[in-house]
């Protein structure tokens, strides 16, 4: 078992690996698998790790289980074996992998409530509408919310997703009067953020061989605007 922080091209970070599975930083930008474009992707700078740092020889095996949109940043679990990554992704199919976000939105969030509403993508334009009533074409969607703090005119709150759509959280939010901080197609207008202000910071799930439960958490970024409520 290898828990040391491990730096790789891209800002991608590991941050745990052993012979079943490695868990890594995604940063926000970064493909979680390649589109056919030049553009950096987890698989293939996770995959060029390890034949380096195993001295593998031939095709790596990696197997993605779930992804992250490219502007979202957070952790992710990738399988080394074709038993790890079927048990992995039974986890998903079965709700049992918990996945917790992050975000800085604009304005005063208070307390704890749910979202919900109804979404339908554009899948030319890559956006979605949301919608307080339902619609056809329209999907039900609901996320869970938790105001953690409040400065300068912003919120830091925690997401737990209930339904998994496209740019779900970035759209309600943006819905419900609360833009995420950078999230330029959704609506913020504050530019001094370069990437979009969310992070699937926290991943819990089994392993898939020892069978233990186990957590990775990421560091709060250290950059605007996320450093408001950095300790």
């Amino acid at each position: 078992m290898d828990s040391k922080v491990k730096d790789l091209p891209y800002g991608v970070k590991v941050l745990y690996e052993d012979n079943h599975i490695i868990v890594a930083i995604k940063p926000a930008g970064v493909l979680s698998q390649s589109d056919g474009s030049r553009s950096p992707d987890m698989l293939t700078v996770l995959k060029a790790y390890i034949k380096e740092e195993y001295s593998k020889p031939g095709e790596v095996y990696l197997g993605l289980v779930h992804r992250l949109d490219r502007p979202v940043s957070g952790v992710m679990v990738f399988a080394r074996t074709s038993k790890a990554a079927s048990r992995l992704s039974e986890q998903i199919r079965n709700r049992r992998v918990e996945k917790i976000y992050r975000c800085v939105v604009t304005g005063v969030l208070e307390g704890e409530g749910r979202l919900e509403d109804y979404i339908c993508k554009d899948e030319a334009r890559n956006m979605v509408t949301v919608s307080d009533t339902e619609k056809p074409g329209f999907k039900a969607s609901w996320l869970d919310y938790r105001a953690l703090s409040s400065k300068d005119g912003f919120t830091l709150a925690e997401v737990k997703l209930g339904t998994g759509r496209s740019h779900q959280i970035r759209a309600q939010m943006a819905h419900s009067g609360h833009p995420i901080v950078g999230d330029q197609k959704y609506g913020s207008l504050d530019k001094r953020c370069k990437d979009i202000a969310l992070e699937a910071y926290k991943l819990s799930f089994e392993h898939p061989v020892k069978r233990e439960n186990i957590t990775f958490e990421a560091p709060v970024p250290d950059c605007f605007p996320w450093v408001l409520f950095r300790d």
